[in-house]
């Protein structure tokens, strides 16, 4: 590579083109577990997809994953509208989850505030979400509308976990009360009604091997709510010194988190 004028011009061109190869790549969570040498069955939605959305054909290169940890390099064979095949190829053993597994519990919201929480959330890292009623939560989900809902925020955190990198793909559970909330490792409920700051509690949570964090709704958590974690074995957490919109906290979290790994 030259120096001068051309040579950044051809960094330039170099960096470019390597930021547009890494971008166009293409990622596709398989449910059924894979393995080297055989062919891996995709959906109709994934073959529309990949005909459609990323314009691949036969003999193109793409990646696999079916959540067991690492990944797959295969070429897709075949692409109808009904049927669609990839060969795989080979195995590769990246790791890319954190080695502290960060449960969120999250106060049921509305959807324009739950998206963003498991979007944004898979992308950072977390090991799964559980939603929750608590007594200031603001809608009902019940019987086929929740079966639906669960469906969707599913999907949602599927296609973050394709589009960030990640290996293993969380989990979503509906809880239908706080006593019903399955805590893991250490355990920290986001309020203002405590003398522990992010600060002090830092060192332990880069430390812990699990943490589960609980956060409230739009209203936070009532008097009632912050006893029955207590009772749950949470302890209060302020984390900084401004209150955060619901669907602010968790990607906060799990960007603070990352970087006492990093």
């Amino acid at each position: 590579m030259g120096t001068g004028r051309n040579g950044s011009r051809a960094c330039i061109r170099f960096l470019f083109a390597a930021q547009f190869a890494f971008i166009s790549d293409c990622r596709l969570h398989i449910k059924s577990p894979l393995q080297t040498g055989q062919d891996a069955i995709l959906s109709p939605e994934q073959g529309h997809y990949l005909r459609q959305v990323m314009r691949l054909r036969c003999g193109d290169k793409l990646v696999l994953f079916d959540g067991s940890g690492g990944e797959y390099q295969a070429e897709i064979t075949r692409l109808a509208k009904q049927h669609s095949a990839c060969h795989v190829q080979k195995f590769d053993p990246v790791e890319r989850e954190f080695p502290c597994h960060v449960h969120i519990v999250q106060s049921a919201v509305r959807s324009d505030k739950l998206v963003p929480v498991l979007q944004k959330g898979t992308e950072l890292g977390a090991a799964g979400f559980q939603i929750t009623r608590s007594e200031r939560t603001p809608v009902k989900f019940d019987g086929g509308k929740l079966d639906r809902r669960l469906q969707r925020w599913q999907s949602i955190i599927t296609e973050a976990a394709e589009q960030s990198g990640r290996t293993r793909i969380p989990y979503i559970r509906w809880r239908s009360s706080l006593p019903d909330i399955k805590t893991h490792g250490s355990c920290f409920a986001l309020h203002t009604q405590t003398h522990l700051r992010w600060p002090q509690a830092r060192q332990a949570i880069s430390q812990a091997s699990e943490i589960t964090f609980a956060i409230g709704s739009e209203g936070g958590w009532s008097h009632r709510d912050i006893k029955m974690l207590e009772e749950l074995g949470f302890t209060g957490l302020r984390f900084g010194p401004r209150i955060m919109r619901t669907e602010t906290a968790a990607p906060a979290l799990l960007a603070a988190i990352q970087a006492c790994l990093d």
